[in-house]
């Protein structure tokens, strides 16, 4: 058997198996921040969801290995899982007094900007 992979490494269109051994589906994306280490969950699909994508929360998820990950609730238990919504896109907030983008730009390509 392969090694365990770390969440990270779970790329879409990696194999969803069951804590039964059915294979459900497939990642269909990853959620969390590599930057500090936060693993939220994964939307996976298959063709019994239609066309929608449901969500794993991390607590569910078990052992990973290349190319599958393992979970550790049952098919029956999978059908009940919520329907993944699309994180909202994340915004920088700028200070009021801020110069305006394309001014920073310029600032930083004369380097009159040290950042």
């Amino acid at each position: 058997m392969p090694a365990q992979v770390a969440w990270v490494l779970i790329d879409p269109g990696w194999k969803v198996v069951t804590s039964d051994g059915a294979e459900i589906g497939r990642v269909e994306e990853r959620v969390g921040d590599e930057n500090v280490d936060i693993f939220d969950g994964l939307a996976i699909s298959n063709s019994m969801f239609r066309l929608k994508k449901m969500y794993v929360p991390s607590e569910q998820v078990g052992e990973i290995y290349e190319g599958v990950v393992h979970l550790k609730i049952t098919e029956e238990q999978v059908a009940q899982l919520k329907q993944f919504n699309e994180p909202s896109p994340s915004e920088q907030i700028e200070p009021e007094n801020a110069p305006n983008p394309f001014v920073r730009a310029l600032r930083r390509a004369f380097f009159l900007d040290r950042d």
